[in-house]
This record gives structure tokens, C-alpha cells and sequence, in this order.
């Protein structure tokens, strides 16, 4: 809490290096919408997500500049470093995403109306831009070496947003028509991404809350026990999906002729076995970097 008698409003939330940096995110931000819903253009599943993606991670940068400024931030009943410094890994994903799938879809070298493929390209230049942006904020805030910090700034913190994150791909997959209910070894694949997420998912909330320390055993000790066994979960994946989609006996290890375009079941496998082993790299990185620090939960 700010003490009595104190100014009410904090320029260096917005002067600071790391004001500056926002205040960058949501310029980019802004610009990126504004020339996409110009002339950009956006349509179809994939352009609503980019929409969606750009204009949530320009709200919660607003809302953050705005109560770092006004310093309402310390009235709130949350860890406030460990929820700007998640917020900016997922933005950074969010826009990493956006940033590949708009030009892929919306961009288009040879046109009729070149004027509309402009706005695109420039509205993905404005998107990678801000991507950059809230990259540098987290190697700016990020736990460094023999320093104390916030759980979601260390690198196992960091690495539960993208773990979480590469789960909603997943799942975004699996309802694309992938057919895992055929067996029920690909059944219990989705089983294994599902719990993997909600865990990884209840971790985060507990840091961001400010509630890890209200549990009546050491969080660190749970958090690496869970890692290992996340670890062990993603491993039968990784060898389950790809038997049970690509062997002959039960699927193809070729992509059938009569597969069209965004609407494939095969095309979902493929990408559903990709970040299986996505995932499972970065939760076997996590274990390894979870035995290099010592994190101290907030009470």
C-alpha cells in the first residue's frame, strides 16, 4: 500500500524503461487493429483469433498502465509481478501466433486490390513489432541468477505459461475433427493433455492469486513432483498418438488424397503429435531447471 500523504499518481510507471515499453505495446497494439479493421480485413476462424488475440493483449496492457499509474494495482489481492510478467509471456505467445497465422491466411503477394494486401503486411509488421515488445519486457522482469523473485518470473514459471498455452493448441486440435474417440489409447492422450492442464493451469492461478502459500505443504516439493509425473504423462503420449494416427494398422503414415484443406483428420494428427512432443520437451525442461532453484511462496 502506498503511504498517506504520498502522490497519487506514479509517472514512472509510464517513464520508467518498462513504462516505455508498455506504453509501446499498446501503440503497436493499436495500430495493428486499426489497419486490420480498416482495410486489413479479417474473416473465418483464423482472423477472428487474431482479432481477438490482439485486442485482449491491448485491453490488459491498458489495464495495467492504468493501475501501475494510478497505483491501484496495490489495492488488488493478487501477486501483481507474477501476474504482469505471466500476462506478457502469454501475450508474447498469443502475438507470436497471430503474427504467423494472419499473413498465412490473409496475405496474398499477387492481388487484385493491392491496397488491402498493404494494410495486411503492415498490420503483421505492427504485430511483430509488439511481439518484440512484450519479449524484451519479460527479459527485463524475468528472475535472474541468485536473485529472489516472483514464481512466474523463473524460468520454471515462465515455461508452465507455455505449457498451458501449447495444451489450448492442442485441445483446438483435437476438435478439429481428429477423431480421437476411435480407441481408447487416443482417448486416454486426451485425458493426459486435460489433467496436464489443469494442473499447470491451477499452478499459475496459485502465484498470480498469492495463494500458494496457504498450502500446508512446501509448493515447491508439489510442483516438481507434478513436473516429473507430467513428464512421465507426455512420454506415454508422445508414444501412444503417433502408433494409434500413423501405423498402418490403425491409421496411415501418409496423408490421404481425399484430405482437403482445413478440413482433415489427418492434418489434426499430425499437428496434435507435434506439440505432443513440443510439450514433453518443455515439461522435461522444466524438471531440469525446477532442481536449480529454491522458490520461497508468498504467505
Amino acid at each position: 500500500m502506498m503511504e498517506p500523504g504520498g502522490p497519487y499518481l506514479d509517472s514512472s510507471a509510464l517513464l520508467s524503461p518498462l513504462g516505455v515499453l508498455r506504453c509501446l505495446q499498446a501503440l503497436f497494439g493499436c495500430i495493428t487493429l486499426s489497419l486490420v479493421a480498416h482495410d486489413g480485413g479479417f474473416g473465418a476462424a483464423s482472423g477472428h483469433f487474431c482479432m481477438f488475440a490482439w485486442g485482449w493483449c491491448l485491453a490488459l496492457t491498458a489495464l495495467i498502465l492504468s493501475f501501475e499509474f494510478t497505483r491501484l494495482h496495490s489495492c488488488l489481492s493478487i501477486s501483481w509481478d507474477n501476474f504482469t510478467i505471466a500476462f506478457a509471456m502469454l501475450a508474447t505467445l498469443m502475438y507470436v501466433t497471430a503474427t504467423i497465422i494472419y499473413p498465412i491466411y490473409f496475405v496474398e503477394l499477387e492481388c487484385d486490390q493491392c491496397q488491402s494486401r498493404n494494410f495486411r503486411i503492415s498490420a503483421t509488421s505492427s504485430s511483430a513489432l509488439a511481439c518484440i515488445a512484450y519479449a524484451v519486457e519479460i527479459h527485463l522482469t524475468r528472475a535472474k541468477p541468485g536473485q529472489t523473485g516472483a514464481y512466474m518470473a523463473t524460468t520454471s514459471g515462465l515455461l508452465k505459461v507455455v505449457q498451458a498455452y501449447v495444451a489450448c493448441i492442442l485441445f483446438g486440435a483435437l476438435l478439429s475433427g481428429s477423431e480421437y474417440s476411435r480407441y481408447p489409447a487416443t482417448q486416454w492422450c486426451v485425458g493426459v493433455y486435460s489433467l496436464c492442464f489443469i494442473v499447470t493451469a491451477l499452478v499459475i492461478a496459485l502465484n498470480v492469486s498469492g495463494r500458494a502459500g496457504l498450502l500446508r505443504c512446501p509448493f515447491d516439493r508439489v510442483v516438481v513432483l507434478y513436473t516429473f509425473l507430467a513428464t512421465l504423462l507426455y512420454l506415454s503420449a508422445a508414444v501412444i498418438w503417433p502408433v494409434f494416427c500413423f501405423d498402418n494398422k490403425y491409421g496411415s503414415m501418409e496423408r490421404p488424397a481425399s484430405c482437403s484443406l482445413g478440413d482433415c483428420a489427418w492434418d489434426s494428427q499430425l499437428i496434435i503429435a507435434i506439440f505432443t512432443y513440443i510439450n514433453l520437451i518443455l515439461y522435461t525442461v522444466d524438471l531440469i531447471y525446477s532442481q536449480k532453484i529454491r522458490y520461497i511462496a508468498e504467505p
